[in-house]
Protein backbone atom coordinates (compact mmCIF):
# COMPACT_ATOMS: atom_id res chain seq x y z
CA UNK A 1 0.00 0.00 0.00
CA UNK A 2 1.24 3.64 -0.92
CA UNK A 3 2.41 4.91 2.21
CA UNK A 4 0.10 8.09 3.33
CA UNK A 5 3.22 10.30 3.70
CA UNK A 6 1.09 13.62 1.86
CA UNK A 7 -1.63 13.88 3.96
CA UNK A 8 -0.52 16.17 6.32
CA UNK A 9 -1.81 19.83 6.63
CA UNK A 10 -3.19 22.25 8.31
CA UNK A 11 -5.84 25.05 8.33
CA UNK A 12 -4.53 28.57 8.71
CA UNK A 13 -7.18 31.90 9.24
CA UNK A 14 -7.28 35.27 8.36
CA UNK A 15 -9.84 38.60 8.02
CA UNK A 16 -11.23 38.79 5.10
CA UNK A 17 -14.27 40.30 3.27
CA UNK A 18 -13.20 43.57 4.84
CA UNK A 19 -11.70 47.00 3.62
CA UNK A 20 -9.21 48.13 5.60
CA UNK A 21 -10.45 50.51 8.46
CA UNK A 22 -8.77 54.16 6.73
CA UNK A 23 -10.49 53.07 3.37
CA UNK A 24 -14.02 52.80 5.24
CA UNK A 25 -13.07 55.95 6.54
CA UNK A 26 -12.15 57.72 3.51
CA UNK A 27 -14.73 56.27 1.40
CA UNK A 28 -17.41 57.71 3.91
CA UNK A 29 -15.62 61.19 3.63
CA UNK A 30 -15.94 61.37 0.13
CA UNK A 31 -19.53 60.35 0.36
CA UNK A 32 -20.49 62.97 2.72
CA UNK A 33 -18.86 65.76 0.62
CA UNK A 34 -20.51 65.20 -2.48
CA UNK A 35 -23.99 64.93 -0.79
CA UNK A 36 -25.35 69.25 -1.77
CA UNK A 37 -26.41 70.39 1.26
CA UNK A 38 -24.28 68.56 3.42
CA UNK A 39 -21.18 70.46 5.25
CA UNK A 40 -18.29 68.50 5.81
CA UNK A 41 -17.14 67.96 9.42
CA UNK A 42 -14.01 68.23 10.38
CA UNK A 43 -12.48 64.35 10.98
CA UNK A 44 -9.65 63.41 13.20
CA UNK A 45 -6.35 63.02 12.31
CA UNK A 46 -5.61 59.73 9.98
CA UNK A 47 -2.68 58.98 12.90
CA UNK A 48 -5.75 58.99 15.48
CA UNK A 49 -7.92 57.27 13.18
CA UNK A 50 -5.28 54.46 12.46
CA UNK A 51 -4.41 54.02 15.53
CA UNK A 52 -8.09 54.03 17.36
CA UNK A 53 -9.23 51.76 14.68
CA UNK A 54 -6.56 49.95 12.90
CA UNK A 55 -7.03 45.57 13.77
CA UNK A 56 -4.68 43.08 13.15
CA UNK A 57 -5.11 41.37 9.56
CA UNK A 58 -3.87 38.36 11.28
CA UNK A 59 -4.02 36.65 14.31
CA UNK A 60 -0.62 35.26 15.39
CA UNK A 61 -0.44 31.44 15.70
CA UNK A 62 0.27 30.69 19.00
CA UNK A 63 1.49 26.56 19.88
CA UNK A 64 -0.83 25.04 21.96
CA UNK A 65 0.15 22.15 23.73
CA UNK A 66 -1.62 18.64 22.44
CA UNK A 67 -4.61 17.42 24.48
CA UNK A 68 -4.49 13.29 25.77
CA UNK A 69 -7.55 12.84 23.90
CA UNK A 70 -5.81 14.40 20.16
CA UNK A 71 -2.35 12.75 21.41
CA UNK A 72 -4.29 9.34 21.66
CA UNK A 73 -6.41 9.89 18.62
CA UNK A 74 -3.23 10.46 16.87
CA UNK A 75 -1.29 7.42 18.37
CA UNK A 76 -4.28 5.27 17.25
CA UNK A 77 -4.78 6.30 13.27
CA UNK A 78 -1.78 4.38 12.14
CA UNK A 79 -3.26 0.98 13.96
CA UNK A 80 -6.47 2.22 12.75
CA UNK A 81 -5.31 2.14 8.88
CA UNK A 82 -3.64 -1.30 9.40
CA UNK A 83 -6.62 -2.74 10.98
CA UNK A 84 -7.60 -5.00 8.09
CA UNK A 85 -4.73 -6.74 7.68
CA UNK A 86 -4.02 -6.97 11.33
CA UNK A 87 -7.62 -8.78 11.81
CA UNK A 88 -6.98 -11.01 9.42
CA UNK A 89 -3.61 -12.22 10.34
CA UNK A 90 -4.29 -12.62 14.41
CA UNK A 91 -2.65 -15.86 15.49
CA UNK A 92 -1.00 -16.06 12.20
CA UNK A 93 -4.04 -18.02 10.10
CA UNK A 94 -7.52 -15.82 11.16
CA UNK A 95 -8.05 -15.27 7.65
CA UNK A 96 -8.86 -19.28 7.48
CA UNK A 97 -12.05 -18.86 9.77
CA UNK A 98 -13.55 -16.23 7.16
CA UNK A 99 -12.30 -17.41 3.76
CA UNK A 100 -12.99 -20.71 2.30
CA UNK A 101 -9.82 -22.40 1.47
CA UNK A 102 -10.28 -22.45 -2.78
CA UNK A 103 -10.16 -18.30 -1.93
CA UNK A 104 -6.00 -18.61 -1.46
CA UNK A 105 -3.26 -20.32 -1.66
CA UNK A 106 -0.91 -20.68 1.43
CA UNK A 107 2.13 -21.62 -0.63
CA UNK A 108 3.82 -19.26 -3.15
CA UNK A 109 2.35 -19.30 -6.24
CA UNK A 110 4.20 -18.42 -9.67
CA UNK A 111 1.53 -17.52 -12.21
CA UNK A 112 2.05 -19.47 -15.33
CA UNK A 113 2.77 -16.42 -18.43
CA UNK A 114 1.28 -17.34 -21.77
CA UNK A 115 1.33 -14.97 -24.88
CA UNK A 116 2.41 -11.63 -24.08
CA UNK A 117 4.19 -12.25 -21.10
CA UNK A 118 0.50 -12.27 -19.26
CA UNK A 119 -1.27 -14.92 -17.15
CA UNK A 120 -4.85 -15.78 -17.82
CA UNK A 121 -6.92 -13.90 -15.37
CA UNK A 122 -9.02 -16.59 -14.71
CA UNK A 123 -5.73 -18.40 -12.83
CA UNK A 124 -5.23 -16.00 -10.58
CA UNK A 125 -6.84 -15.99 -7.50
CA UNK A 126 -7.71 -12.50 -6.91
CA UNK A 127 -8.92 -12.58 -2.84
CA UNK A 128 -5.42 -10.90 -1.93
CA UNK A 129 -5.81 -7.92 -4.44
CA UNK A 130 -9.58 -7.19 -2.96
CA UNK A 131 -8.07 -7.42 1.08
CA UNK A 132 -5.07 -4.79 -0.16
CA UNK A 133 -7.24 -2.55 -1.61
CA UNK A 134 -10.10 -2.82 0.95
CA UNK A 135 -7.28 -2.03 3.43
CA UNK A 136 -6.76 0.48 1.34
CA UNK A 137 -10.54 1.71 1.44
CA UNK A 138 -10.05 1.30 5.29
CA UNK A 139 -7.18 3.25 5.70
CA UNK A 140 -8.64 5.67 4.09
CA UNK A 141 -11.69 6.60 6.03
CA UNK A 142 -9.77 6.48 8.92
CA UNK A 143 -7.66 9.40 7.55
CA UNK A 144 -10.71 11.01 6.87
CA UNK A 145 -12.64 10.84 10.22
CA UNK A 146 -9.60 12.11 11.95
CA UNK A 147 -9.63 15.09 9.72
CA UNK A 148 -12.72 15.92 10.39
CA UNK A 149 -12.49 15.89 13.73
CA UNK A 150 -9.10 17.45 14.08
CA UNK A 151 -10.51 20.29 11.16
CA UNK A 152 -13.80 21.24 13.69
CA UNK A 153 -11.60 21.24 16.39
CA UNK A 154 -13.52 17.82 18.27
CA UNK A 155 -10.18 16.72 19.24
CA UNK A 156 -8.90 19.76 20.83
CA UNK A 157 -7.65 23.08 19.54
CA UNK A 158 -5.42 23.43 16.78
CA UNK A 159 -2.41 25.78 15.63
CA UNK A 160 -2.62 27.35 12.50
CA UNK A 161 0.39 27.81 10.54
CA UNK A 162 -0.75 29.47 6.96
CA UNK A 163 -1.58 32.84 6.88
CA UNK A 164 -4.79 33.01 4.83
CA UNK A 165 -7.56 30.83 5.27
CA UNK A 166 -9.02 27.98 3.13
CA UNK A 167 -13.17 27.89 3.43
CA UNK A 168 -14.13 24.84 1.80
CA UNK A 169 -17.26 22.37 2.40
CA UNK A 170 -15.61 18.87 3.56
CA UNK A 171 -18.02 17.04 1.29
CA UNK A 172 -16.63 18.70 -1.41
CA UNK A 173 -13.01 18.28 -0.72
CA UNK A 174 -13.67 14.68 0.11
CA UNK A 175 -15.69 13.62 -3.39
CA UNK A 176 -12.76 16.13 -5.05
CA UNK A 177 -10.07 13.69 -2.88
CA UNK A 178 -11.55 10.07 -3.79
CA UNK A 179 -12.57 10.97 -7.86
CA UNK A 180 -8.46 11.76 -8.27
CA UNK A 181 -7.53 9.92 -11.28
CA UNK A 182 -4.03 10.27 -10.66
CA UNK A 183 -4.74 9.33 -6.92
CA UNK A 184 -6.75 6.47 -7.50
CA UNK A 185 -7.70 5.43 -11.09
CA UNK A 186 -4.14 5.13 -11.57
CA UNK A 187 -3.01 3.08 -8.68
CA UNK A 188 -5.66 1.29 -9.32
CA UNK A 189 -5.61 -0.07 -12.05
CA UNK A 190 -1.86 -0.77 -11.72
CA UNK A 191 -2.50 -2.95 -8.88
CA UNK A 192 -5.68 -4.74 -10.07
CA UNK A 193 -3.44 -5.18 -13.63
CA UNK A 194 0.14 -6.32 -11.96
CA UNK A 195 -1.80 -8.58 -9.92
CA UNK A 196 -4.71 -10.29 -12.41
CA UNK A 197 -1.63 -10.38 -15.22
CA UNK A 198 0.84 -12.28 -12.97
CA UNK A 199 3.10 -9.80 -12.91
CA UNK A 200 3.69 -9.69 -8.79
CA UNK A 201 6.29 -11.62 -7.22
CA UNK A 202 4.92 -15.82 -6.13
CA UNK A 203 5.10 -14.69 -2.48
CA UNK A 204 2.57 -11.83 -3.01
CA UNK A 205 -0.05 -14.42 -3.86
CA UNK A 206 0.72 -16.67 -0.53
CA UNK A 207 -1.01 -16.26 3.05
CA UNK A 208 1.15 -17.91 4.72
CA UNK A 209 3.64 -16.31 7.20
CA UNK A 210 1.39 -13.53 8.00
CA UNK A 211 2.59 -10.25 8.16
CA UNK A 212 5.96 -9.62 8.38
CA UNK A 213 7.11 -6.16 9.69
CA UNK A 214 10.46 -5.72 8.86
CA UNK A 215 9.70 -6.33 5.26
CA UNK A 216 6.59 -4.09 5.37
CA UNK A 217 9.24 -1.13 7.16
CA UNK A 218 11.91 -1.57 4.66
CA UNK A 219 9.56 -1.50 1.87
CA UNK A 220 7.69 1.83 3.16
CA UNK A 221 11.69 2.99 3.42
CA UNK A 222 12.56 2.27 0.12
CA UNK A 223 9.19 3.78 -1.40
CA UNK A 224 9.82 6.89 0.34
CA UNK A 225 13.49 7.01 -0.57
CA UNK A 226 12.90 6.21 -4.43
CA UNK A 227 9.77 8.95 -3.94
CA UNK A 228 12.21 11.98 -2.73
CA UNK A 229 15.01 11.07 -5.38
CA UNK A 230 12.25 10.65 -8.10
CA UNK A 231 10.90 14.06 -6.90
CA UNK A 232 13.97 15.78 -6.98
CA UNK A 233 14.52 14.78 -10.64
CA UNK A 234 11.61 16.42 -11.93
CA UNK A 235 12.97 19.57 -10.26
CA UNK A 236 16.45 19.64 -10.73
CA UNK A 237 16.70 17.62 -14.39
CA UNK A 238 15.64 20.72 -16.83
CA UNK A 239 12.92 22.79 -16.87
CA UNK A 240 10.68 20.93 -19.31
CA UNK A 241 10.40 18.22 -17.23
CA UNK A 242 9.25 20.36 -14.13
CA UNK A 243 6.70 21.63 -16.09
CA UNK A 244 5.28 18.44 -17.99
CA UNK A 245 5.72 16.45 -14.71
CA UNK A 246 5.94 18.47 -11.26
CA UNK A 247 4.37 21.63 -11.64
CA UNK A 248 0.45 21.04 -12.13
CA UNK A 249 0.96 20.11 -8.43
CA UNK A 250 2.62 23.25 -7.12
CA UNK A 251 -0.07 25.35 -8.28
CA UNK A 252 -1.53 24.62 -4.70
CA UNK A 253 0.28 27.39 -2.75
CA UNK A 254 -2.31 27.73 0.49
CA UNK A 255 -2.98 23.32 0.13
CA UNK A 256 -5.60 21.56 1.98
CA UNK A 257 -5.00 17.76 2.70
CA UNK A 258 -7.60 16.97 -0.10
CA UNK A 259 -4.96 18.12 -2.66
CA UNK A 260 -2.49 15.68 -1.78
CA UNK A 261 -3.08 13.58 -5.12
CA UNK A 262 -4.31 16.18 -7.11
CA UNK A 263 -1.12 16.76 -9.83
CA UNK A 264 -0.61 15.30 -12.99
CA UNK A 265 -0.17 11.60 -15.14
CA UNK A 266 3.37 11.94 -15.63
CA UNK A 267 3.60 12.95 -11.96
CA UNK A 268 2.18 10.06 -10.60
CA UNK A 269 3.74 7.56 -12.99
CA UNK A 270 7.04 9.20 -11.56
CA UNK A 271 6.66 9.56 -8.28
CA UNK A 272 4.08 6.71 -7.15
CA UNK A 273 4.04 3.83 -9.75
CA UNK A 274 7.97 3.37 -10.56
CA UNK A 275 9.14 3.12 -7.10
CA UNK A 276 5.94 0.67 -6.59
CA UNK A 277 7.22 -1.31 -9.07
CA UNK A 278 11.14 -1.52 -7.78
CA UNK A 279 9.65 -2.12 -4.24
CA UNK A 280 7.65 -4.79 -5.10
CA UNK A 281 10.64 -6.84 -6.30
Amino acid sequence: ALPISSLHCKMAVTVQGMATPEGREQKAVQKRSSSPGVTEKKQPAAENVASEKKQPAIEEAKPEPASMVTSLAACLVWPAICSLPICLTLGGTAYRSVFPKAWYDEVPVEPILGDYFIADPSSVKPLGLILGLSAVAVGQAFTLCYHALRRNSMLGATTKVQTQARDYSFYEGVKTHLSQPEGFGLLGGYLIGTWMLGWMPSSYYSFAGGINWVHVAVQLLLQDLIQAVMHLGEHKISTLVYQISHKPHHRFTNPRIFDAFDGSLVDTICMILVPLVIVAR
